[in-house]
């Protein structure tokens, strides 16, 4: 049996999170900006699907990226370089979720509902949520949302319209949070796809560990006002 939130913010402690499914921990509570902020600052996420309650969850072992181990595959770099785009930083964040949402299968499923979108867009104006947005041809063509609190990235979600656009935008974020000092990204659960990228699990008492003191880091939240224009000509 998984605990169920009631009105107040305390989540049950991580030790108690299922094996399987790997990191259920509790349902139920809301998505006001204090809840997940809460809980991200434990290592909690939440994902459920339309039918289901909110569900939170803390899966062990946790996939992370460390950016100094970013790996950029050699196609991708060439892109890069070669490429007409221009990246930014929270110039369009309802239109990233919108994209993120947007159903990926036959089925029409997504586990962005409108609440979801709601959350994040109050935690976007609060200065906590953050869009990386890769344009092409002036039409936003790819991207990914995420948590920041003190120097910790987490990781939500990303969509791509046009080919490697949201690997694109990825990249520099990744190199942008690395010149700044975030010591650590989230990536939540292992796929194969951003294990090419350098991502690797640890142990959920070493992430959270890690988490806690990235998030001490001294980092006010607001808008983040990255800008990079490639010099290729279209």
């Amino acid at each position: 049996m998984i605990a169920w939130l009631d009105h107040t913010l305390s989540f049950p402690p991580l030790s108690q999170a299922m094996r399987e499914p790997n990191g259920l921990l509790a349902a139920g509570g809301d998505l006001h900006p204090l809840r997940l902020l809460a809980a991200y600052r434990q290592g909690i996420f939440p994902w459920f699907m339309p039918d289901e309650p909110i569900l939170w969850w803390s899966p062990d072992p946790r996939m992370v990226l460390f950016p100094d181990e970013l790996h950029v595959p050699r196609s991708l770099e060439k892109t890069l370089r070669n490429r007409p785009y221009e990246i930014r930083c929270d110039t369009a964040f309802a239109e990233v979720m919108a994209a993120c949402a947007a159903p990926r299968d036959r089925h029409g499923g997504t586990w962005i509902t409108p609440a979801m979108r709601a959350a994040y867009e109050a935690l976007h104006q609060q200065g906590y949520a953050h869009s990386a947005e890769c344009w092409i041809d002036g039409e936003l063509a790819g991207g990914l949302y995420g948590v920041a609190i003190g120097k910790m990235f987490y990781g939500e979600s990303m969509f791509a319209f046009r080919p490697d656009a949201s690997k694109m935008a990825f990249v520099h974020l990744v190199r942008w949070l690395q010149a700044r000092g975030f010591p650590l990204i989230d990536c939540q659960m292992h796929t194969a796809h951003l294990a090419r990228f350098g991502a690797r699990e640890i142990g959920r008492a070493e992430f959270v560990q890690r988490l806690q003191l990235a998030c001490a880091m001294p980092e006010p939240p607001g808008a983040w006002h990255y800008r990079y224009r490639s010099d290729v000509n279209a």
